[in-house]
C-alpha cells in the first residue's frame, strides 16, 4: 500500500518551502495568488488529505468572516455595480469581500479561486468562466459555498441569479423592426459568454419571427471593449449597403458605438444602462438591468447557504426594463426622437 502522500511531497511538487505549503493549508495569508493555486494544485493532484476534522472544529471556533467574489472585469460598470451590492450586504453581517477579475479566462479563475480557498473563505459569489467544473465540485467537497451570479455555471448544481436575456433582446429588436429598421447590426462579445449568448440566441429569434433573414455580413462577435467595437461598427458603417440600426450586446460595445457616431447617423439600442446614457445627443435607448439587485440577490442566498440552508438550489431570473429615449428610430439623415 502506498503511503500517504505528506506537506513535505506536496512542497517538493509545487517546487516550495514546507513553510509555504502549510501556510496554504491553514488558510494563512502572506502567500502570493500563483504560488497559492500551485500548492493547490499540488495538493489535487497528489491526493494530499488535510486533517479535515481539526480543521472543521478550528473553523466552528472560529469562521474566516471572509467571501470572495469573482467577477469577469471590475473595469466594466456593470459588475463594479454587482460589486458594490454585495459588499454592502457583507458588510452589514460584519464580513470582508476578496474580489478578483478572470477577463473571462478560466485559468485566471482557476487561480483567483485557489487563493482565496487558501484563504478559507467561507464562501463565493462568482461569475463563472466556461472552465472545467469539476475544479469548483472539489472547492465545494471542502465545505465552500458557492452562488452564481449572471450566469449560470454548467454542470455545477448551485444557486444561480440571473436576468432574462433573451427576452429583453428580443424587445430591443421588436423596439427597431416597429420603428421600420430591417437591417439590424448584432454586436456582441465573445459568444462563449452565456449572457452573450443567450442575447444573440433573443436576436436571431426576433428577426426569424419578423419574417426576415438573418445575414452573417450584420453580426459581430468578440468585441471585447469600446475600441474594438467602434473599429467594427466603423467598418459597418462605411459599406456599400450598411446596417439602419445597431444593437449593442453590453454596455461597452455601447460606448463604441456612440464613439463611431453611430448613434447620429443610425438607429441604436444597447444592452445595460450607463452613467450619462440619457444626457446624450441623442439619448440612447437601453435594455436596462439592475445589477445592484443581482449582487444583492446573490449574496444574500449565500449567506443563507452560510448559515446553514440545505435547500435544493434555486435558479433565480430578474426581469429587464425596457427604456425608449429615441435613439432607435434614428435613421441616415434623421432627427432624433425622445421616447415617452
Amino acid at each position: 500500500m502506498a503511503a500517504r502522500p505528506t506537506m513535505k511531497d506536496v512542497a517538493k511538487a509545487a517546487g516550495v518551502s514546507l513553510m509555504t505549503v502549510s501556510r496554504v493549508v491553514a488558510g494563512e495569508a502572506g502567500v502570493a495568488p500563483q504560488t497559492a493555486a500551485r500548492v493547490e494544485e499540488a495538493i489535487r493532484g497528489l491526493g494530499y488529505q488535510r486533517n479535515d476534522i481539526a480543521r472543521n472544529l478550528r473553523r466552528k471556533a472560529q469562521d474566516s468572516r471572509t467571501i470572495g467574489l469573482v467577477v469577469d472585469d471590475l473595469a466594466n460598470p456593470f459588475f463594479s455595480a454587482l460589486a458594490r451590492s454585495v459588499e454592502d450586504e457583507a458588510y452589514r453581517r460584519g464580513f470582508l469581500v476578496l474580489v478578483g477579475s478572470t477577463n473571462d479566462d478560466p485559468r485566471r479563475e482557476r487561480d483567483v479561486v485557489s487563493a482565496f480557498s487558501a484563504r478559507q473563505v467561507d464562501g463565493l459569489v462568482l461569475v463563472p468562466t466556461g472552465g472545467n467544473r469539476a475544479f469548483f465540485r472539489a472547492q465545494m467537497a471542502r465545505g465552500v459555498k458557492v452562488v452564481c451570479v449572471d450566469r449560470p455555471a454548467t454542470g455545477l448544481d448551485v444557486d444561480c441569479i440571473a436576468v432574462d436575456n433573451r427576452a429583453g433582446t428580443a424587445t430591443a429588436i421588436g423596439h427597431l423592426l416597429d420603428r421600420g429598421h430591417t437591417r439590424i447590426a448584432y454586436l456582441g462579445d465573445r459568444q462563449e459568454i452565456w449572457t452573450q449568448n443567450e442575447r444573440f440566441v433573443g436576436y436571431t429569434e426576433a428577426i426569424t419571427e419578423a419574417g426576415l433573414e438573418v445575414d452573417p455580413v450584420l453580426i459581430r462577435h468578440g468585441l471585447r471593449g469600446h475600441r474594438q467595437a467602434a473599429a467594427a461598427i466603423g467598418e459597418m458603417m462605411a459599406a456599400p449597403n450598411p446596417p439602419t440600426a445597431f444593437f449593442s450586446g453590453n454596455d461597452l460595445i455601447t460606448l463604441g458605438a456612440v464613439e463611431a457616431g453611430a448613434c447620429r447617423r443610425f438607429g441604436l439600442v444597447g444592452f445595460d444602462d450607463f452613467v450619462l446614457a440619457d444626457k446624450l445627443d441623442p439619448p440612447i435607448s437601453v435594455v436596462s438591468q439592475d445589477p445592484a439587485a443581482l449582487g444583492r440577490t446573490a449574496a444574500q442566498l449565500l449567506f443563507g447557504r452560510i448559515d446553514g440552508d440545505n435547500a435544493a438550489p434555486r435558479s433565480v431570473v430578474l426581469a429587464t426594463r425596457f427604456i425608449d429615449r429615441g435613439s432607435g428610430a434614428m435613421a441616415a439623415g434623421s432627427t432624433p426622437v425622445r421616447g415617452g
